[in-house]
């Protein structure tokens, strides 16, 4: 029963059904006076990118069950409308288990939402997410770092598990949480509340 609730949970990841996000954190709430979020002393990772505050947070939720968490992390002068050119964290803390190529799968079916992803382009893509994200447990944090021009950097529960070195990857990633075209614009709209427009 465990294997077939995960495998449905893992064909829902990010469709859309029985969606439930909580309302995005303000950002001035979880921000010291410096403009740098006092958590990132528990996610060294977020040293990474240098004047990073909380943005926003949503949990998404599949027919009732929880999936992950998810924050935005970005310097002060962040603009919902340039996230493809901003440098910006997205935190995923899953609150049940998944496969890695789950994950991977999902993901690549989201990217192709913002754009064409060539068969071979999605396998060597595939590839990489394999490499970088590992199977997942209930409690697990996987952070991805948005490096624009150069690609992805990934940590899991805050140790660094590898690059993904594509630009385009990188971009149309973070667009499956990001873009105007994610299938998810109510989970967009809560982790760009603490956006510039």
């Amino acid at each position: 029963m465990k294997h077939v609730l995960t495998a449905c949970l893992a064909a829902l990841l990010w469709s859309g059904a029985a969606l439930a996000q909580q309302p995005a954190m303000a950002p001035a709430a979880s921000a010291s006076a410096s403009g740098t979020s006092s958590a990132t002393n528990a996610q060294p990772e977020l040293n990474a990118l240098p004047g990073a505050r909380l943005v926003g947070k949503a949990r998404l939720a599949v027919w009732g069950f929880d999936v992950y968490e998810a924050r935005l992390w970005a310097p002060e002068n962040f603009s919902a409308g340039s996230f493809g050119t901003s440098a910006l964290a997205l935190e995923l803390i899953y609150l049940r288990d998944f496969q890695a190529a789950d994950i991977a799968e999902r993901s690549l079916k989201e990217m192709r939402r913002s754009q064409p992803v060539s068969d071979a382009q999605a396998a060597r893509w595939k590839a990489e997410l394999l490499r970088v994200i590992p199977d997942v447990r209930q409690g697990d944090r996987i952070t991805g770092m948005h490096r624009p021009g150069r690609g992805a950097a990934f940590w899991v529960n805050g140790r660094a598990s590898g690059e993904i070195p594509d630009a385009d990857f990188s971009r149309l990633f973070f667009g499956i949480w990001l873009s105007p075209d994610t299938s998810e614009p109510r989970m967009r709209e809560a982790l760009l509340a603490g956006s510039n427009p």
